[in-house]
C-alpha cells in the first residue's frame, strides 16, 4: 500500500511561483515513476509532468514545459513540482500519483488527494 500526500499549494499572484511537495509512504516510491496531474473546475484531470523511477526521463505537458520542473529524491521519498512564471491559467487541483512501471506509462496505480493552486491575475 502506497499513500501520497501533496503539499506547497496556496495564492500566489502571476508571475509568481510554487513548489509542490508529494510525501510517499511505503517501499515502492523509488521503484516506480511517479507524475503530477491537475484538475481545472468541471474538467478532466490533466497530465502535467511525469519522471522515471531514477529521476530521468523528464516529460512535460506542452502548457508549462519551460516553466515547471519535475524532481524526486528517493532518498527522501518526495516527488517536486517547481512551478514558474505562473499564469492564471495555471488554477488547479493538483495531484501526485504513482505509475506501475519504472518509466511513465499512464498506468498510475495511486493517486494522492491533492492540493489547490490558485493564481490571481
Amino acid at each position: 500500500q502506497v499513500q501520497l500526500v501533496e503539499s506547497g499549494g496556496g495564492l500566489v499572484q502571476a508571475g509568481g511561483s510554487l513548489r509542490l511537495s508529494c510525501a510517499a509512504s511505503g517501499r515502492t516510491f523509488s521503484l516506480s515513476a511517479m507524475a503530477w496531474f491537475r484538475q481545472f473546475p468541471g474538467k478532466e484531470r490533466e497530465f502535467v509532468a511525469a519522471i522515471s523511477r531514477s529521476g530521468g526521463f523528464p516529460r512535460y505537458a506542452d502548457s508549462v514545459k519551460g516553466r515547471f520542473t519535475i524532481s524526486r529524491d528517493n532518498a527522501k521519498n518526495t516527488l517536486y513540482l517547481q512551478m514558474n512564471s505562473l499564469k492564471s491559467e495555471d488554477t488547479a487541483v493538483y495531484y501526485c500519483a504513482k505509475d506501475r512501471e519504472q518509466l511513465y506509462t499512464g498506468g498510475m496505480d495511486y493517486w494522492g488527494k491533492g492540493t489547490l493552486v490558485t493564481v490571481s491575475s
